[in-house]
């Protein structure tokens, strides 16, 4: 079963402000995240601090996505940048 992805406005807000390039990456990141949101490439770990609960991925050296589960099926993109991200 594939996963349900929701967009929170401060991720839309965050992903509007993208270059092409990193939009690109983060589509195609997207569909290998929804097969599988701990394949080796994505990169994908734990945050911790203030972020308890929330996972990271990454799209480049420098940009992540911030996530959490929603619940089994469905996943909450949070942010999109560079390390500012995380506070």
């Amino acid at each position: 079963m594939q996963l349900h992805i929701l967009y929170s406005a401060r991720f839309a807000r965050h992903y509007k402000k993208m270059s092409m390039h990193i939009k690109n990456l983060a589509e195609k990141k997207e569909t290998v995240f929804r097969q599988d949101p701990f394949d080796r490439g994505l990169k994908t770990h734990k945050l911790h601090g203030v972020l308890e609960g929330f996972y990271a991925f990454s799209l480049t050296a420098e940009h992540r996505i911030i996530f959490d589960f929603a619940d089994k099926n469905t996943v909450r993109f949070y942010d999109i940048g560079d390390h500012d991200i995380y506070y």
